[in-house]
C-alpha cells in the first residue's frame, strides 16, 4: 500500500476530503452568530458610514445582527490590531478606508503585517476627497490658501484624520506639489478634524466628500477643490485640484473590508460575493449616490492586487513629499 511518510495514501485523501467538506459546510452555514464589523476610525468617518450601510443589508439578508464597532486611534492601528487578533471564523471583520494602505507607507513598523495578517475581502466603494476650509474663514479659493501658506511657511496648520491616514498623505502630496510647508494636526477621525477647521484652528482638511458635502451645502465649509481628475457628482460646482495649477494631483478615497488571515477561503468568498451584490442594491445605491460614493466591486484576486498597488502608490507619495517615517 502506498504511503505518504508513514500514513497510507487513502487515509490522507480521506482526511483531506473530510476537511474540505467541513470547510464547505461551515461556509454554507455562515454566519451562525452576530457579526462584528470593527471600524478603526471615529463614528461619522467615511468608512464608518459605508460600513453601517452595508451592515444593515447584511443583517437583513442573513438574519443575524451585524454590529459596527468604532475603535479609533493611532491612525487606525488600534482597531486593525483588534481584528488581526480576533477569532478567524468570519464573525469579526474590518471596514477601513484607503488609510489601510497609507499606514504601510508612512510607518517604519506596524503591530501587524497588512499583507499577511489580514485577508482582503471586498471593495465597498470609491469617492473623491474635497479640500475644505472654514466657511467664515479667509480662504475662499485654493490659490488663496496656497498663497497664504507660501507667505507664512511652517505657520499655518492642516488637519487630518490621523498620522499616516490617507487624509494625511493626500494633504502632504498636495503641499509637496505646491511647494508649501504647513504644520500637521492629526486627529482620531474626520469629525474631529472638521471641527478643528470649523473652529478656525486648521486652515484646511482633505475631507472625504461624503462627510463634508452637507456642511459645504450649508455654507459652513468652503470647498476649494476635489482630489480626482473629474468633478464630484454631488459637488459639480467645485473644480478639481488638478485643474487649478497642479496637473499631477490625483488621489481617490476608497473603502474596503478585511478579515483575520486564517479565515476560511470559502467564507471569504461568500463575503466577497455578498458585498459585491449588496453595493448594487437600490437602497444602497441611493444612499451611496447621496454621499458621493461610487460602487466599485472587485473579485477577490482583483481586490488583493488593488490593495498592493495602493500601498506602493502611497510609498511613492511619501518619498516624493519627503515625509519622515513614523
Amino acid at each position: 500500500m502506498k504511503k505518504i511518510g508513514s500514513v497510507p495514501v487513502f487515509l490522507v485523501f480521506l482526511l483531506w476530503l473530510i476537511g474540505g467538506s467541513s470547510a464547505f459546510a461551515q461556509a454554507q452555514e455562515y454566519p451562525t452568530k452576530p457579526i462584528r464589523i470593527i471600524v478603526p476610525l471615529s463614528a461619522g468617518a467615511g468608512a464608518d458610514i459605508a460600513a453601517r450601510i452595508i451592515a444593515q443589508r447584511m443583517n437583513e439578508h442573513w438574519k443575524q445582527p451585524v454590529i459596527v464597532e468604532n475603535r479609533p486611534g493611532a491612525g487606525g492601528q488600534i482597531g486593525t490590531s483588534a481584528v488581526v487578533k480576533a477569532e478567524p471564523d468570519g464573525h469579526t471583520l474590518m471596514v477601513q478606508s484607503s488609510s489601510h494602505a497609507a499606514n504601510s507607507a508612512i510607518y517604519k513598523s506596524l503591530p501587524y503585517d497588512p499583507l499577511t495578517d489580514l485577508v482582503d475581502v471586498a471593495m465597498l466603494g470609491k469617492t473623491p476627497y474635497v479640500l475644505v476650509s472654514a466657511g467664515n474663514g479667509p480662504y475662499k479659493s485654493l490659490k488663496a490658501l496656497l498663497d497664504a501658506g507660501k507667505a507664512k511657511p511652517g505657520e499655518l496648520a492642516f488637519a487630518s484624520a490621523g498620522m499616516g491616514t490617507s487624509t494625511h498623505l493626500a494633504s502632504e502630496y498636495l503641499l509637496g506639489l505646491a511647494g508649501v510647508r504647513m504644520i500637521h494636526l492629526p486627529f482620531k477621525g474626520s469629525p474631529e478634524a472638521l471641527q478643528d477647521v470649523l473652529g478656525g484652528r486648521a486652515a484646511f482638511y482633505m475631507a472625504p466628500v461624503n462627510v463634508a458635502v452637507n456642511l459645504v451645502k450649508e455654507g459652513k465649509l468652503n470647498a476649494l477643490g476635489v482630489s480626482t481628475t473629474s468633478r464630484a457628482e454631488v459637488l459639480p460646482e467645485v473644480p478639481t485640484i488638478a485643474g487649478q495649477g497642479l496637473p499631477g494631483y490625483e488621489v481617490t478615497l476608497w473603502f474596503g473590508m478585511w478579515a483575520p488571515a486564517a479565515t476560511s477561503p470559502d467564507i471569504v468568498r461568500k463575503l466577497n460575493e455578498s458585498v459585491n451584490a449588496i453595493v448594487f442594491e437600490p437602497p444602497v445605491r441611493e444612499q451611496f449616490t447621496k454621499l458621493g460614493i461610487q460602487p466599485a466591486p472587485m473579485k477577490l484576486e482583483e481586490f488583493r492586487s488593488f490593495v498592493r498597488s495602493e500601498i506602493e502608490m502611497y510609498r511613492k507619495v511619501v518619498r516624493a513629499a519627503d515625509i519622515k517615517l513614523q
